[in-house]
């Protein structure tokens, strides 16, 4: 088993980061759309999405 982990030790670590960015991302938005801040560049004209933000 160390021996494969040696072997592949830049695969580990770069996964390991990889893995850290996309946790820290995903935190982000959670913390985000618990605080109330939204994507929504308010241009509605061109949203798909308008008819759903105009029910709030």
């Amino acid at each position: 088993m160390p021996d494969l982990l040696a072997q592949n030790l830049g695969t580990v670590l770069i996964t390991l980061l990889l893995i850290l960015i996309v946790a820290a991302i995903i935190a982000s938005i959670v913390k985000d759309r618990k605080q109330g801040k939204s994507s929504c560049g308010g241009n509605c004209a061109h949203c798909k999405m308008c008819a759903a933000c105009k029910k709030k």
